[in-house]
């Protein structure tokens, strides 16, 4: 496993090494010997998966202390572009965000730890989304942010009148008006 650089202190990028012939592929999508080796001690309690279709915007979103979240993301088929939003109050990069494509051909993971908000948007027809985490879901402590906040800049990589939000992330306030930070 490989570490590309992320641009903002605490993101990782984990690159497998992946093993192709004309069977297929075969890589090691975890390993807790080498995750802690790259990425320091995290306990996983919780896999989580999603399937969603072109046009599908997840997130912002983040869980309030003290069930913050760290998690460890990938997509097994299709291509999202993932961000995770710089949450941590006094960091330098606060409100900054980092994106990045993931696909069942690049293989990439996103390690995303405590202090960021996550979300992805789905670029291919389909895409199923795998993501481990090291809390568990609590719904009292749910939270999340306008993922659509012009402050923030992202560009989901979807035009807005094809962007398929649920109606809870639809209704979420801007990150400098959230009282949940």
């Amino acid at each position: 496993m490989e570490i590309l650089d992320a641009a903002l202190d605490g993101l990782l990028v984990l690159k497998p090494r992946v093993f192709e012939d004309e069977r297929g592929y075969f890589f090691e999508s975890f390993s807790e010997r080498d995750f802690e080796k790259l990425c320091g001690p995290v306990r996983f309690v919780q896999d989580n998966e999603s399937m969603s279709s072109y046009g599908v915007v997840r997130g912002l979103h983040f869980q309030r202390p003290p069930f913050t979240q760290t998690k460890l993301v990938r997509c097994v088929v299709g291509r999202v572009l993932d961000v995770a939003v710089d949450i941590r109050k006094g960091s330098p990069t606060f409100g900054k965000h980092y994106a990045i494509e993931l696909s069942a051909e690049n293989h990439l993971q996103f390690f995303i730890p405590k202090g960021f908000a996550h979300g992805f948007s789905v670029l291919s027809e389909k895409a199923v989304f795998q993501y481990k985490c090291d809390e568990f879901y609590h719904p009292e402590a749910d939270a999340g942010f306008l993922l659509s906040d012009p402050a923030l800049g992202i560009d989901w990589q979807v035009p807005t009148d094809r962007m398929i939000l649920s109606a809870k992330d639809r209704l979420r306030l801007p990150l400098t008006e959230n009282d949940a930070i």
